[in-house]
């Protein structure tokens, strides 16, 4: 991941080493009245984080850019690029309130949280954000890779014990994992000796679909919510990859490439019938169903050139929303209206939104570190 200035900088002070010649007592008593007048101005910005809790604020609203492209994917010149006025005012290290909102919003605003993956320290890391940016919070500390993270619509207790499911490599190879909104009660919930990836609650809350790498090929498997009665859906047949559950629970959607080159895929929640959605070069992996079902949005597209596109299920219907920054990851909002995903187009990964036809795309996170794999949850 890509680092921008550490933590902690601060340049020096204004009013340091102040030097001058004799004077009369009264000039020189003017001078030194003036002199610890001008020493009263603020010091220079520090930027910190601590604990869990990442406060920045920046002045100004985002213009958001509008942009609609349907139909089949055509190379374009031009750029999206976002306008962020004011300076950039960093927060001391006790940070307690919420960041300013960003943007503002032609219809209704984005709602829930969203889940995602934050590089911070040299490790990949889980974080937690408000729909709108706000109130971002770091839930794992460790000196290790965690990502693949997903909220789970309702706990063990109901909705009220919502949790988040993530890939970990805590314990010597990438298990599945569980924990509370708040990043409390950290619970290993697989047992195997693979490499296991992309955890997701199932919408009726009673499986978790997820991936096992053997031999350097990923297959997709299911298991109880607790982590019993791991059963595979794939066997072998390619490589299968960021599997993502229906909004009925009906049906899996999935990347391989097991026809040649990687597509989109859908079958059963048992594993049962696979048929081919995409048929596109420089096909990505990870997708989101839209709430209603009929859609999926995906991204593909040359190595730092991917662009964000939705289809129909049945395969129709192709439109393109994104053109040019490098955008990956795409995740529908719970209530439809947006698209959260990751997008390298200002020199980092970031986390930006959308509304399904691509417009007013708007960018939530502004940090040196990397962030990504943004998954949207109530």
């Amino acid at each position: 991941m890509k680092h921008g200035m550490k933590p902690g900088w601060e340049r020096s002070h204004p009013c340091r080493h102040r030097r001058g010649l004799a004077a009369p007592g009264w000039l020189a008593s003017l001078v030194l009245l003036a002199s610890l007048l001008s020493c009263n101005l603020p010091r220079s910005s520090t930027l910190a984080e601590t604990g869990t809790l990442i406060a920045v604020t920046r002045p100004g609203t985002i213009v958001p850019a509008t942009l609609e492209v349907s139909g089949t994917p055509t190379a374009r010149k031009e750029t999206v690029t976002l306008q962020v006025p004011g300076t950039l005012t960093a927060r001391p290290e006790t940070q307690t309130e919420t960041p300013t909102p960003r943007a503002t919003y032609a219809g209704n605003p984005p709602t829930g949280r969203i889940v995602f993956t934050c590089s911070i320290d040299g490790f990949d890391q889980i974080c937690l954000m408000d729909a709108n940016g706000g109130n971002v919070k770091r839930l794992t500390n460790q000196a290790a890779t965690d990502f693949y993270p997903s909220i789970a619509p309702d706990g063990p207790e109901g909705p009220e014990g919502m949790e988040i499911l993530f890939s970990s490599i805590q314990e010597g190879s990438f298990q599945i994992y569980r924990m509370n909104m708040d990043g409390s009660s950290q619970q290993r919930l697989s047992n195997g000796v693979a490499s296991l990836y992309a955890p997701e609650v199932s919408p009726d809350g009673t499986r978790i679909v997820y991936t096992v790498e053997t031999g350097k090929k990923q297959n997709i498997w299911v298991m109880e919510r607790d982590g019993s009665n791991p059963t595979a859906l794939t066997a072998l047949q390619g490589n299968n990859i960021d599997p993502t559950w229906s909004p009925d629970g009906r049906q899996i959607a999935f990347a391989s490439d097991r026809s040649g080159d990687r597509q989109l895929w859908v079958m059963t929640s048992e594993g049962y019938n696979p048929r081919q959605v995409t048929n596109l070069p420089d096909m990505g992996g990870r997708s989101s169903w839209s709430p209603d079902g009929q859609r999926l949005a995906f991204y593909a597209g040359a190595v730092t050139d991917h662009n964000i596109y939705t289809i129909r299920v049945d395969g129709s219907g192709l439109q393109q929303l994104t053109d040019g920054g490098d955008n990956l990851g795409p995740c529908y909002s719970p209530d439809g209206d947006w698209i959260a995903f990751t997008s390298y187009r200002d020199g980092n990964n970031e986390i930006y939104i959308m509304r399904p036809d691509g417009s007013e795309q708007t960018r939530l996170t502004f940090d040196p570190r990397a962030d990504w794999q943004p998954r949207w949850g109530p």
